[in-house]
């Protein structure tokens, strides 16, 4: 019932410490197992597809693996650019398949892990999340290496967004969809 803060370090997308301890991958896992089970969290029910071709039934509880998910996506949303992160994201369930299917070793599943590192490689800093029945929540995200920039981040500023500039963005976005609407 007691709601639990808990703060994640990640160098180059890889979780390294834990309320500004250092720990290796298996003691770090193992901490957020213990604490992040206890609020119940990472528990699913799924019905998977196996690569053999039949659907199986199964229950996990993933507790230190949700809250490390949860931290570095908190940290990737200041670091990456947008069309990176999607890039990412596009890629990611074919990685996933690649390797749920058994093919580590597999000249894809390599390429595409370069990729990945590469992508990764800026994803440096800290999540603050809070750990609470069941849900882990972003309470603060840093990185030296953010692109969010509050100066930047504005739609009120003359200097850093002209409303009307957003007039030609809309007309010329517009071009692919014009004919598609009322009466076509």
């Amino acid at each position: 019932d007691d709601p639990e803060e808990i703060l994640i370090g990640l160098r180059s997308g890889t979780p390294m410490s834990l309320d500004g301890d250092e720990l290796g991958p298996v003691e770090l896992l193992s901490a957020l197992n213990e604490r992040a089970g206890r609020h119940g969290i990472g528990r699913i029910d799924i019905v998977e597809n196996r690569f053999v071709g039949i659907k199986s039934r199964g229950v996990y509880e993933t507790p230190g693996g949700t809250v490390l998910h949860k931290a570095r996506r908190a940290v990737e949303s200041i670091v990456l650019d947008r069309e990176v992160l999607a890039l990412r994201d596009s890629l990611a369930g074919k990685y996933a398949q690649i390797v749920y299917n058994g093919f580590w070793f597999a000249p894809e599943r390599i390429e595409l892990q370069k990729l990945m590192d590469s992508i990764q490689e800026p994803v440096t800093g800290e999540a603050r999340l809070l750990l609470y029945k069941g849900s882990v929540t972003v309470l603060g995200r840093r990185s030296p290496n953010t692109r969010y920039d509050p100066e930047v981040a504005t739609f009120e500023e003359d200097k850093v967004y002209r409303q009307f500039d957003a007039e030609g963005f809309i007309n010329l976005n517009a071009l692919r969809i014009r004919g598609f609407g009322e009466g076509s």
